[in-house]
């Protein structure tokens, strides 16, 4: 039997490449449509995983795996558009390849990683996906709020890279109280 959450884990991978294709077209509005569905998607697979207890392997590698490639994908796209400033980009990005960075040597290193997700990770990745909806719902317009937003979501970004490589230093070395 098929596996709904990974089916939709699948199927937010699979949208990634139209969400290019419609920003790079300047199809804001559907772009935004897609970036949305994908997003919807993410809520209802853990939905579904969590409470019928449809937890695997796979999907606990591809979820993550899926949310960071929407993601960066949009930035950098958003940002080579020009709706998304390098300097919020090169943070968001630069956060996830550090931390995938870190996980790759320690697990490569025979060490177990769990990153477990903190109040201001999930606020970071609410920020970004609602910095992102913003940047293609206006397209350039309301750059005041823009930027404010933008600020906002680099600083946390910034903070919560930091907490989570602290949190793991920490944990690395048998502070289990990290």
């Amino acid at each position: 039997m098929a596996n709904i959450p990974n089916i939709l884990t699948i199927s937010r991978i699979l949208l990634v490449p139209l969400f290019l294709f419609l920003v790079a077209e300047d199809n804001y509005f559907y772009a935004t449509v897609v970036f949305v569905a994908a997003g919807i998607t993410d809520a209802v697979d853990g939905f579904i995983a969590r409470t019928y207890g449809l937890r695997t392997e796979l999907g606990a590698n591809l979820d993550p795996f899926a949310d960071k490639l929407l993601l960066m994908s949009a930035y950098i796209i958003l940002t080579a558009k020009g709706l998304i400033p390098l300097w919020l980009c090169a943070p968001v990005i630069l956060r996830d390849v550090v931390i995938l960075t870190g996980v790759i040597i320690l697990r490569g290193a025979g060490r177990k990683v769990v990153i477990s997700p903190t109040i201001f990770g999930k606020m970071t990745t609410i920020l970004q996906i609602v910095t992102v909806v913003y940047a293609l719902a206006f397209a350039g317009a309301g750059r005041a709020g823009f930027m404010a937003l933008a600020a906002v979501t680099a600083l946390i970004t910034v903070y919560t890279g930091f907490d989570y490589a602290w949190r793991e230093f920490k944990i690395q070395l048998g502070n289990k109280d990290a």
